[in-house]
């Protein structure tokens, strides 16, 4: 295989807004493109005028953009090449290889129900193959705008070699006479897409599972135009944990939602390899050059790739914690003002950031959930239960034999005694506040447990948290009181 040889493309319709799988098909051809020095082609297949979602065509370009997959070339418009795909379905009806159709879709409609109704493969029933060009001319003459259909050779087989399946055969009985040009002059996906890849030299169709049936069609279609076809390479499908496949009841959410939920890209480019490539059977993190440098076809599984989340996020942490800490706060800092509450006044301190950050970035899988662990170190108060905070006195009481009820009034005990040790502390940092709070915790007969699990509720609200004594050196002196006083009164 040539270096100068290999030119890929990614073709996305503008239909949707693009998702995992799309994203995943555009990463192993520009993968391929550039292991083999070859070219990236952007394709925005456009025609499907109907079905054309607002917003979807600058979703799939700031998506590319985004994961850092540059293109060569493009992006192309179908909706901008319409006179060639007249022009050459007008080639195949004057060969022989097509026919005007002029079946009303109240017949088509009703032929379908027919077929469902006796249990038959979905199909045109061929009714306007036979017609002559002298008929077409009398319907034309009256008004009628067909659609030109292929004809499809009624017997014999299409076998091709697919780089990852290997030898595959279709028969020609099974294959309908499908629609190339729409009544309205715009082509289908089948001719646009031979005519594209032919005129724009494509080498390699890598593309999604789901399109290996339409492959015989595409291959009669560069025979009757005399078109060499490309080689075809059709990428395992993307499952659910249950082995379905992925939709959105799954999480199967598009990609510009992957990165409003705090998702990199570097970790959504190496993750996205790995549904449907190996480069061996333990190797998990690349970069994405090492990617460009291992990837391969041969590597491609022939089975369908299981799509984790859980997975994902855990890669995700793991990028999150390759950064320094003045990255990270920087990356978090969008996320933390779009998702802190709005009693949190703005602008951010960025030194009082740099603080918590280090604590917040080991504990993170996404930028989104970080307003979520870090929200209490800016809170005015913090809402609670006093389950979680009698928790672990309850526990220490029974310990000493004494009722549940005797819990109260030793978290009361212990709250006064944690604020006139935080008035009192010469040092506010952490080791020195850990080591006071330690003694104090032996001096009242209280376990670690219990008296550092009663401050973590009072001072976060919440029963897991940073390290405990590193919490109250941000939190400060002030606020600390302020929120031990706070879980007394809610004691009271």
């Amino acid at each position: 295989m040539g270096a100068d040889m290999v030119r890929v493309r990614f073709a996305p319709s503008p239909t949707g807004f693009p998702h995992i799988g799309n994203l995943r098909t555009a990463l192993f051809n520009w993968l391929f493109a550039r292991h083999h020095g070859g070219v990236f082609i952007l394709r925005i297949e456009d025609t499907d005028v109907a079905r054309k979602v607002e917003g979807a065509e600058e979703a799939i370009l700031s998506s590319l953009r985004w994961m850092g997959l540059d293109w060569d070339e493009g992006p192309y418009f179908q909706s901008e090449r319409l006179p060639l795909y007249q022009e050459a379905a007008r080639g195949l009806l004057e060969s022989g290889h097509a026919y005007h159709c002029f079946c009303s879709t109240e017949r088509l409609n009703e032929m379908r129900r027919e077929q469902i109704r006796r249990k038959m493969p979905p199909g045109y029933d061929r009714l306007c193959r036979s017609l002559s060009p002298a008929h077409w001319e009398e319907r034309l003459a009256q008004g009628i705008t067909p659609v030109v259909r292929f004809r499809i050779p009624l017997e014999g087989q299409t076998r091709f070699n697919d780089l990852v399946k290997g030898q595959v055969t279709f028969n020609h009985s099974t294959l309908d006479d499908f629609v190339l040009l729409k009544a309205d002059g715009f082509p289908t996906y089948h001719l646009a897409n031979i005519v594209d890849d032919h005129d724009m030299r494509i080498t390699h169709v890598l593309r999604a599972d789901e399109w290996l049936a339409s492959t015989p069609r595409h291959l009669l279609l560069y025979q009757a135009f005399g078109y060499e076809p490309p080689q075809f390479v059709h990428l395992p499908m993307i499952l659910a944990d249950d082995r379905s496949k992925l939709s959105k009841r799954h999480g199967a959410v598009s990609v510009t939602e992957f990165e409003e939920q705090g998702f990199l890209p570097q970790a959504m480019t190496n993750f996205m390899a790995l549904l449907g490539w190996s480069m061996d059977d333990h190797t998990e993190m690349f970069t994405l050059k090492e990617l460009v440098r291992y990837f391969s076809v041969e590597r491609l599984a022939r089975t369908g790739a299981i799509f984790n989340r859980e997975k994902l996020e855990w890669m995700n942490g793991v990028y999150l914690r390759k950064f320094t800490v003045e990255e990270f706060v920087g990356m978090a800092l969008p996320y933390l003002g779009r998702d802190l509450p709005p009693s949190v006044s703005r602008p951010l301190d960025r030194d009082y950031l740099l603080q918590m950050a280090p604590f917040i970035q080991e504990r993170a899988r996404t930028l989104g959930e970080v307003a979520g662990l870090a929200d209490f170190f800016f809170l005015a108060e913090v809402d609670y239960e006093t389950g979680p905070l009698l928790k672990g006195m309850e526990k220490d009481a029974r310990k000493q034999g004494k009722a549940a009820a005797e819990a109260t009034p030793m978290a009361v005990q212990a709250l006064d005694k944690a604020m006139e040790a935080i008035q009192q502390a010469a040092e506010f940092e952490p080791e020195p506040l850990e080591h006071g709070f330690r003694a104090l915790g032996e001096e009242l007969g209280l376990s670690a447990g219990a008296f550092f699990g009663l401050l973590r509720v009072a001072l976060t609200g919440r029963t897991a948290s940073p390290p405990l004594f590193n919490t109250i050196s941000i939190l400060g002196r002030g606020r600390c009181l302020t929120r031990l006083k706070a879980a007394r009164k809610k004691l009271s």
